[in-house]
């Protein structure tokens, strides 16, 4: 991703941001730009390891969940949408802020295709909050504006089996995607995004 396609993916991210209408949303965004999440990659070394990753990634789950619950409005045959632009918003764009501080640029040996090692740019994992991925965001978000608890649920759980307490023997997820519908399609939106939107050439 070159500067201009970084520019274009906050440009969108802030366009979906106005949906969040209550109170401390300006305050948030305030903080997210001072932590870096407009230039944060969204993983060290797998999906949109790169700088403006982790916005893309956003904007990405934010499209798909609009998707997925528009067409679940269809199929229960809703006359008003379940859940409020809002709500899509809140739990698309900020699932991940917790990654907005996670990676730091580091210097790496890497050898090269004709066998000689050059320096490289990496990014390296730092966990100086370690609360748990969903949890983490949560409380980062809590900071500002409130969550319902739904929306809470939907976060906590994006992760799905991948959750270290699932992997665990935990059954809260299952528990959390039974009571909520969005937690479900969150979970579904982030793995769309990941895998389908952010595949690499290598992956293909």
């Amino acid at each position: 991703m070159n500067e201009e396609q970084r520019k274009a993916e906050v440009e969108k991210f802030m366009n979906y941001f106005v949906y969040i209408n209550r109170p401390g949303a300006d305050k948030l965004l305030e903080w997210l730009e001072q932590i870096g999440f407009f230039t944060a990659p969204a993983s060290a070394k797998y999906h949109g390891a790169y700088a403006g990753g982790l916005v893309e990634h956003s904007n990405n789950v934010y499209r798909r969940l609009v998707k997925l619950a528009d067409e679940e409005d269809k199929r229960q045959g809703r006359q008003f949408p379940e859940y409020a632009v809002d709500t899509i918003a809140v739990v698309a764009l900020l699932h991940d802020v917790c990654k907005a501080d996670a990676y730091k640029v580091e210097k790496k040996n890497q050898k090269q295709k004709d066998g000689s090692w050059q320096q490289v740019d990496t990014y390296g994992y730092t966990n100086n909050f370690p609360v748990g991925h969903g949890e983490k965001s949560i409380i980062q978000i809590m900071r500002f504006m409130y969550l319902t608890e739904e929306e809470v649920l939907a976060i906590r759980w994006h992760m799905g089996a991948f959750d270290n307490a699932v992997k665990g023997g935990s059954y809260d997820m299952n528990y959390a995607f039974a009571q909520s519908r969005l937690a479900a399609m969150l979970h579904i939106a982030d793995m769309m995004a990941t895998h389908l939107d952010e595949r690499t050439e290598a992956n293909e």
